[in-house]
């Protein structure tokens, strides 16, 4: 009786095993084609088209007085240095000491400061409009 239930185990253990060994179909070539798992569905139109809408959102900090940039989902700022742009995780301290009040901004791209010279005329921040309020020409009038 003990070998009659020992063959019954290893038959049923093989019909159990049986169809895990039919994975792998032959393909019209002979070789055995490898059938990958559907992907997790993504939002959007696929990798060919065009993307309709669907770009992605980059959120910003702008400091207008220090004309620094801060981009909230990578934790980077954006700053000038000697007429150039410069991407750091820390300001140098005398920028961080003087951002002053910010703007939120939402953009397409990964570099706010293409948009710069925009920004710098929409948000002319504290110490420009100090200046400007300061400047009055001969023919300026106060009403």
């Amino acid at each position: 009786m003990h070998k009659l239930e020992m063959s019954l185990v290893l038959i049923l253990a093989a019909l159990l095993l049986l169809p895990g060994c039919h994975l792998a179909a032959h393909g019209p070539h002979g070789r055995a084609d490898v059938v990958a798992p559907p992907a997790a569905v993504k939002p959007g139109p696929p990798p060919h088209a065009k993307a309709y809408g669907h770009r992605a959102r980059h959120h910003y900090h702008y400091y207008p007085d220090a004309y620094v940039y801060f981009d909230t989902g990578r934790g980077l700022y954006f700053y000038l240095e000697d007429g150039a742009w410069a991407m750091s995780a820390k300001l140098p301290a005398h920028l961080h000491v003087s951002l002053g009040s910010r703007v939120s901004i939402e953009l397409d791209n990964d570099r706010p400061y293409i948009h710069y010279d925009e920004h710098r005329q929409k948000y002319p921040g504290k110490k420009k409009k100090k200046k400007q309020k300061g400047k009055k020409g001969h023919g300026d009038r106060d009403d």
